[in-house]
């Protein structure tokens, strides 16, 4: 790939994270004044004791956000967050667990999180910040399930290439602090939910599982996703007696809208996709190039995504060097068992598409800094990716049929590792296409126009 085409790339995702640094969404969204302190604007009584509860990829980041505003108003706290993400936070105690398969140490982390929020007093706030990754770190199954059962569930709602809503209307109805539970079993007169948001709509009963947020879905919802993928056989004995025993009307539901216990509860969206292709645009404009939203809900599978963007390339006429700018979440249908996650193999796929393309150069990537179970943020992509890979030895075709996006850009030289970024507002994708090229403007009229 072009180094300029890289660097430009690599810039405009940077300008992304920035703006959606989870630390620096917290410090702007709690003000001090003297003694006082207030909440998105909404303050809080002098006298009160700040409980905070944070979960997430982004938990210990934000818990530091917070301590840097609140200080000493803090009287307890604790972070549950994945491994490798818990520095910052002084006050609050950092607990790490598995993600996204859960383990046993979220399911303790989970057991105190729930009996802080069950400890504090009607004259307490309790301050709950919350981000993606949540509904796999607080892994406590209901009653009846074991975290085994649990974890199996996940791994096959995660290999069919379930979405997060769906994944997370099933977790909602296995486990102890999803669907608003978290709200209901606290006991502070009033609670403050801060909110990075790492899902299409940015809904508030999905991010995180919703742990205090009422819950719109139903066993039957539940069981409905499963179907959809033609997953229920393949689910433990365990979570699907217990999830038709809820369809019939015979497990507890989930806390309602309209439950009383809501009406303590204020949520704020401080970061989110957003805010994050926002900078990625004015990124691209101080770069000299053209940018164009092409849209904020991806969703789909990876592979096929990735053609579309190829095919983009390939129509657009660039009578001036132009940046497509993209975000969502895609899906991976695990076919194989190779390493990599969505935003690799929607490079891959694109890389296929593209081969011989000058001029086109791709960047994929989770802005949580780890795409699937890998140690990488995403991938690079250009008209050259697949040549560079079969120089050595590495098949770009094999790969994408058999999931082994990771492998296939380990050797080409593709990857980019950021480590983890603190933050989480799904993946964005960016498309650089220099000035010349065939096709048409059609699609692109002006450069502000999203499609």
């Amino acid at each position: 790939m072009n180094d300029g085409a890289r660097a430009d790339l690599l810039a405009i995702f940077r300008a992304a994270l920035a703006a959606v640094d989870a630390e620096a969404a917290v410090r702007a969204a709690v003000t001090r004044r003297g003694s006082s302190l207030a909440i998105a604007g909404r303050a809080l009584p002098d006298a009160a004791r700040l409980v905070v509860a944070a979960a997430g990829k982004a938990a210990a980041a934000m818990a530091a956000g917070l301590e840097a505003a609140a200080g000493p108003r803090i009287a307890a706290g604790i972070a549950v967050t994945k491994d490798g993400h818990g520095a910052g936070p002084a006050r609050c105690r950092v607990l790490e667990a598995g993600h996204p398969v859960p383990d046993a140490r979220g399911e303790a982390a989970a057991r105190e999180l729930l009996a802080l929020a069950a400890a504090t007093r009607p004259d307490d706030v309790l301050v709950v910040l919350l981000s993606g990754g949540a509904s796999a770190l607080l892994a406590c199954p209901l009653p009846g399930l074991s975290l085994a059962e649990l974890a199996d569930a996940t791994r096959v709602l995660l290999a069919c290439g379930a979405e997060i809503a769906e994944l997370n209307a099933v977790r909602k109805h296995l486990v102890e602090l999803a669907g608003g539970r978290l709200a209901c079993a606290a006991r502070a007169g009033r609670i403050e939910v801060l909110v990075v948001s790492d899902v299409l709509g940015d809904r508030l009963d999905v991010i995180g599982s919703g742990p205090c947020a009422p819950d719109p879905t139903t066993f039957a919802d539940a069981l409905a996703a499963i179907d959809r993928h033609g997953a229920r056989a393949a689910l433990p004995a365990g979570v699907r007696a217990h999830l038709e025993a809820g369809a019939r009307g015979e497990r507890r539901e989930s806390p309602k809208p309209g439950d009383a216990a809501f009406a303590r509860v204020r949520s704020t969206l401080i970061a989110s996709l957003r805010d994050a292709l926002a900078a990625a645009r004015a990124a691209a404009a101080a770069r000299g190039l053209r940018p164009v939203l092409v849209g904020d809900a991806l969703q789909g599978e990876a592979r096929e995504v990735g053609r579309r963007f190829a095919a983009l390339a390939r129509a657009v006429r660039r009578e001036q060097p132009t940046c497509l700018l993209a975000g969502g979440e895609t899906t991976v249908t695990l076919r194989g068992a190779g390493r990599g996650g969505r935003s690799q193999e929607l490079a891959l796929a694109a890389a296929l598409e593209l081969a011989g393309v000058q001029d086109v150069a791709l960047l994929a990537a989770g802005t949580d800094g780890s795409d699937g179970p890998t140690d990488a943020a995403g991938a690079f992509a250009d008209g050259g990716t697949a040549a560079r890979g079969a120089a050595v030895g590495a098949d770009a075709q094999a790969a994408l049929a058999g999931n082994a996006s990771y492998d296939f850009f380990a050797a080409e030289g593709g990857l980019l590792r950021t480590g983890p970024t603190r933050t989480n507002v799904m993946d964005l994708v960016l498309l650089r296409l220099g000035a010349a090229g065939a096709g048409s403007n059609a699609l692109f009229p002006n450069p502000s126009e999203s499609v």
